[in-house]
């Protein structure tokens, strides 16, 4: 499903040339589960972004769903990004003038789904927001506001779920509900789910763990 061939990041800054990520490469198979561990700064929510084509590496390839992404321009990417891929935020990044189900609809619309307002209010449903549809993500709690995030990232059914720090900015309790509704949509799915995480406890639900040192692979 995800093949990350070679990846460099090298950016430039006032001392030189900054490498951020060095030689990483691995394969992730179809509905497979991984964590991206390491510490703050070692190049772990960099290399997210490469794998979502949203950043672009100094050298390396990634390919998602056999699309080799980095040979596409950006608009072809984007399309792969709206048909393949769902993204989970630690802050949310929920649209604050739309509502809950707005929220939700809004990558079926952009793909021009007919059936976004159903599908949208089906999946708010599996994730207990089925009497929050018409709030604004300002009245909900950021436990409720997370779970708008995975249903709008579940809603298009993708083949690739990216998640950034998913609980990132939730207490104990509500994190594990959030974590155990992302592996329970992920699993009835099926999708390849790939998530950067500080918390070791999330990261060992996952079948693989990688873990990023100053920009490399932990041997």
């Amino acid at each position: 499903m995800v093949v990350v061939g070679h990846v460099f990041k090298t950016v430039s800054a006032a001392s030189g040339e900054l490498e951020i990520l060095h030689d990483i490469h691995f394969a992730l198979p179809a509905g497979s589960t991984t964590a991206i561990v390491g510490a703050s700064g070692s190049g772990k929510s960099t290399l997210l972004s490469i794998m979502a084509g949203l950043d672009v590496p100094s050298r390396g390839t990634v390919r998602v769903a056999g699309n080799d992404l980095f040979a596409l321009d950006e608009d072809a990417r984007a399309a792969v990004r709206g048909q393949k891929m769902g993204f989970v935020f630690q802050n949310f990044q929920l649209m604050p003038n739309l509502t809950a189900l707005e929220n939700v609809m809004l990558p079926l619309e952009l793909a021009g789904r007919s059936d976004a307002q159903t599908s949208a209010q089906q999946m708010l449903e599996q994730v207990g927001l089925g009497a929050r549809l018409q709030h604004y993500p300002k009245v909900l709690s950021g436990g409720e506001q997370q779970r708008v995030a995975l249903a709008r990232a579940f809603v298009v059914q993708p083949a690739l779920l990216l998640a950034d720090e998913p609980t990132g900015s939730l207490d104990f309790a509500t994190g594990q509900e959030v974590i155990a509704q992302l592996f329970a949509l992920n699993q009835a799915l099926g999708s390849t789910l790939v998530l950067v995480t500080h918390d070791t406890q999330l990261a060992q639900q996952c079948q693989r763990q990688i873990t990023i040192q100053a920009g490399r692979l932990a041997a």
